[in-house]
C-alpha cells in the first residue's frame, strides 16, 4: 500500500490516481495519522447497496419482500369509490374540518 502525505497527495495527485487505476490502495496520511484512503472504486453503487442489505438482512433489521405478494396486489383490479362518493368533495371537507 502506497502512503502519500496530504502535501504529496496534493502535488501528484494524478499519479496517485493512476496507481488505484491500476489496483493500488493509497492511504492519505496527515502528520503520520492516516486520514484518508483513495482505493479503485470496482462495483457499482448497485452492488454495495445489495451488500449493505445483506448485510441488515443477517442482522434480522430487514426483511426482503417477495415477488409474489406484490404481483398479487397489482393482479387486483383497484378499489371502487364508494356509491354516491365525491373524493374530492370528501378531501376538501376533511381539511376545511380540520382547521
Amino acid at each position: 500500500m502506497k502512503r502519500a502525505t496530504i502535501s504529496e497527495a496534493k502535488n501528484s495527485l494524478s499519479a496517485l490516481i493512476d496507481r488505484v487505476r491500476h489496483g493500488e490502495t493509497v492511504l492519505i496520511l496527515d502528520r503520520k495519522v492516516p486520514v484518508a484512503r483513495l482505493v479503485p472504486a470496482g462495483g457499482s453503487a448497485e452492488g454495495e447497496d445489495e451488500g449493505r442489505l445483506a448485510r441488515l438482512e443477517r442482522a434480522g433489521l430487514v426483511r426482503r419482500g417477495s415477488m409474489r405478494a406484490a404481483a398479487a396486489i397489482l393482479d387486483q383490479p383497484p378499489p371502487e369509490p364508494a356509491a354516491g362518493g365525491d373524493v374530492l368533495a370528501a378531501l376538501l371537507a376533511e381539511r376545511r374540518d380540520s382547521r
